[in-house]
């Protein structure tokens, strides 16, 4: 049987390539121009060209569909190969691209849920939040309510249900960052019906509530919003089987973004890619040169192991040092940045 991958998500020329499947002529290779893989084009690109290369970021961007042995062997051998710092930050880079092509997908209502998932202090409220903001200016200028509502801490079933409701018209946009939903099993109900692939998302609270009486909810109604969850949660981690179950049912109801920061080295890549691609690099609020950029950098590679967290959060926590003492920053951040 010839091989076949599936492409979550690569670049081909100028088209996009989203869950697609071709025949695969040759597994992942890296050039001087990126990850890539080797396909038939069989009438998926409008070209005269039989064999092409999608341009990948990371193994799981795409997977092997079916085929001989031997051949998902080499793929996965071939894909084996440790990435450099730079193919790092560009695997890295291309997952918050995606995050914000999502997000913008969100808020236009064109998909109704997505999970992003990664550790803390990466970066994943914020560029979420740049999305809502853009979208957002034009109901501030005309003094209309807002689309949009970012939910942390802890919620109950009811008090999701209630929240729903506030927020239940097209590209209305709920965003439940690091909010504690996943072992309550009304709030997983609730949303499982509120992400329904169904045409009609009608969800219902069948309890008795003074809380839905005093804010004028109504025991049913249908939800036409969209839903993005932000998260440390492993979802791997499965729990109970019977939360299991819930994760399960709820993950398949929505796009799942892991933005593959894994290790330690991909956090500290994170914050160098972010320093590498922002406009006037990360500390440009700090006045710095690249110098005393490179500085902090060195000295969060130097002790990553060590640091409390390493994150975009303490890179500037750092930074703040060096503004309140140039020449004695290490010796601050020694102690109050380190583990004792």
């Amino acid at each position: 049987m010839t091989a076949q991958v599936l492409i979550k998500f690569g670049k081909y020329r100028n088209w996009t390539v989203r869950n697609q499947t071709f025949t695969l002529v040759k597994g992942f290779q890296s050039g001087k121009k990126g990850n890539y893989v080797t396909v038939r084009n069989e009438g998926n690109f409008p070209i005269g060209i039989d064999v092409v290369k999608i341009k990948v970021n990371h193994i799981n961007d795409y997977e092997i569909t079916g085929g001989s042995v031997a051949e998902v062997v080499n793929f996965k051998a071939t894909a084996g190969k440790a990435e450099t710092d730079e193919q790092a930050m560009d695997r890295i880079a291309a997952r918050f691209a995606v995050l914000d092509e999502m997000s913008k997908a969100c808020i236009n209502g064109e998909i109704r849920a997505m999970i992003v998932t990664g550790p803390p202090g990466v970066g994943k409220s914020f560029g979420i939040e740049q999305q809502l903001d853009k979208s957002a200016m034009f109901d501030r200028l005309s003094g209309k309510r807002e689309r949009f509502n970012i939910v942390k801490g802890a919620i109950s079933g009811i008090g999701l249900f209630a929240t729903l409701f506030k927020y239940s018209d097209k590209r209305n946009v709920l965003v439940f960052d690091d909010c504690d939903v996943w072992d309550d099993q009304d709030a997983l109900n609730i949303l499982k019906g509120a992400l329904d692939s169904g045409k009609r998302r009608r969800i219902s609270w069948n309890k008795e509530s003074n809380l839905l009486r005093r804010e004028d909810v109504p025991e049913s109604f249908d939800f036409n919003g969209s839903v993005i969850f932000i998260t440390n949660l492993d979802f791997g981690d499965r729990r109970s089987k019977k939360i299991k179950a819930h994760l399960d049912a709820l993950q398949s109801r929505c796009h799942f973004l892991d933005l593959t920061i894994d290790t330690e080295r991909d956090k500290m890549l994170r914050i160098k890619q972010v320093h590498r691609d922002a406009d006037g690099g990360l500390f440009k609020e700090y006045g710095f040169d690249e110098a005393q950029s490179s500085e902090v950098l060195e000295f969060m590679f130097k002790n990553a192991a060590k640091l409390r967290e390493v994150s975009l959060r303490m890179s500037l926590k750092i930074a703040d040092l060096i503004k309140i003492s140039p020449n004695n920053w290490q010796m601050l951040a020694e102690a109050t940045c380190m583990k004792r």
